[in-house]
């Protein structure tokens, strides 16, 4: 179950003042599903879902990574937005 601390900054992560770029947007995405779910068992969405292919295979990227390992890694790469967006 994720901590109190990965709660608040998923939080504050839908605060900020700018939008971070798409990139770091999907990277967030993948670790955020990484740490509440686990691995990616679902199927790829097909051709025509642009969006939902790039967001599944951000998370598809973490596959192996703990949902521990996953939680750090967003806190961490949380704050660097917050500390560039805000």
């Amino acid at each position: 179950m994720p901590s109190q601390e990965f709660t608040d900054k998923a939080a504050a992560v839908q605060s900020l003042t700018k939008r971070p770029s798409d990139d770091e947007l999907l990277k967030l995405y993948g670790l955020y599903k990484q740490t509440t779910v686990g691995d990616n068992e679902t199927s790829k969405p097909g051709m025509f879902d642009l969006k939902g292919k790039y967001k599944w295979q951000s998370w598809a990227d973490l596959k192996g990574t703990s949902q521990e390992d996953a939680e750090a890694q967003y806190i961490a790469f949380a704050d660097e937005l917050l500390a560039k967006y805000q």
